[in-house]
């Protein structure tokens, strides 16, 4: 009697899974979303995607390095105040005024602050929004990791430097709006953003960013560096042994993931219209990690779409649940590490090991 075998489906070639997924992502991102979605949900999904450049660092930083990187809301909070002051301050110019509203609201006097004044340039107050966040994280990844902290020590410290920028803004009423931080912002680069048209192009640039920022980390991941600091964060003693030094490794990757917070932080300004303590205390700093973790913080694409996922149900779901919704998210947190370590990504691994083990045994056939 002859045996009919189904013949298994044959795989896509692993080379072109990634480019495949990309120009996928790039179809969707830049093609479907505008056409099918309204221009307020739209404004919406531009705010998830610089949430999801958050996720691309956290990718990096924890997901690849190891580093529970709790303080990202602190390069968010640069990245985006250093844009807000720029715009704020194009938006004083075009009324003939030299100072922002509030600053005359709170009567701070006719004369700007001093490091206000290089934000009037754009060239400088881009720049800024990369290459502060990269600096504070440089400063602060020298010291922690040349003096070998890490671990629960090391998100500690994060979170207490988030808490104290979000304390000194608050502080500082007359100079950064304090509570309501840099809001009303009405135009980005002379274009107005009160027209919808501008908000498309506003959302276009955030997609692209993303699509860029997700193909130079994956090239990252796969590089030597990439595969130097997967090492570190297994046996960082071993890397240490070889003759590497592993703080420089773990340097390169928190500088990085901080860079691509503040990038992040000064798109959510034109894509929102405000940029405020709330939006970089502790809480959105865990919230930054929450979201890689639930999509899966060692895969790019997981990191991306939990982050997505993740805001949409805190947009939705703190509505529902205001008292409530904090809770269910730390809720999130604790089941994806500690029963799904590897996030939803790592779902369809988890089901093919189980069907290659016998139902008798166990064991892997």
């Amino acid at each position: 009697m002859t045996t009919i075998t189904e013949t298994p489906p044959t795989p896509l070639p692993a080379r072109l899974r990634v480019p495949g997924a990309f120009v996928l992502g790039a179809v969707l991102l830049l093609g479907v979303a505008p056409l099918a979605l309204s221009d307020f949900r739209l404004s919406l999904l531009a705010k998830y995607l610089c949430y999801a450049i958050v996720a691309v660092g956290v990718s990096l930083a924890w997901g690849r390095g190891g580093l529970m990187v709790l303080g990202q809301g602190v390069f968010f909070g640069l990245g985006g105040y250093a844009m807000a002051m720029h715009l704020k301050l194009a938006d004083a110019a075009a009324t003939g005024e030299t100072l922002p509203d509030f600053m005359q609201l709170y009567g701070t006097g006719d004369t700007l602050p001093w490091w206000w004044k290089p934000f009037a340039n754009p060239g400088f107050a881009l720049a800024m929004t990369v290459l502060l966040p990269m600096a504070v994280a440089a400063l602060l990844g020298f010291f922690v990791f040349r003096r070998r902290v890490k671990g629960a020590y090391f998100a500690i410290l994060s979170q207490a430097l988030a808490a104290a920028l979000s304390i000194w803004l608050i502080g500082q009423q007359a100079t950064t709006g304090g509570t309501n931080g840099l809001t009303d912002i009405q135009g980005f680069f002379g274009y107005s953003l009160d027209d919808p048209v501008n908000q498309r192009m506003v959302y276009f640039v955030i997609a692209a960013v993303l699509l860029l920022l997700m193909a130079a980390a994956r090239q990252l991941f796969v590089s030597r560096y990439g595969e130097l600091l997967v090492a570190v964060r297994d046996s960082e003693e071993r890397v240490r042994f070889l003759g590497y030094n592993p703080a420089n490794v773990k340097l390169v990757a928190y500088v990085v993931a901080a860079g691509m917070a503040g990038l992040a932080g000064a798109l959510f300004v034109p894509a929102v219209g405000i940029i405020s303590p709330a939006l970089i205390g502790i809480v959105p700093s865990i919230g930054f990690v929450i979201g890689a973790a639930v999509g899966g913080r060692a895969s790019l694409a997981g990191a991306v779409l939990g982050a997505i996922a993740v805001a949409w149900a805190q947009s939705t779901l703190s509505d529902a649940f205001p008292g409530a919704w904090t809770y269910l998210q730390g809720l999130l947190f604790v089941l994806a590490v500690g029963f799904l370590p590897g996030g939803l990504a790592s779902v369809g691994f988890v089901l093919r090991r189980r069907r290659t083990r016998t139902p008798a045994t166990g064991e892997t056939a």
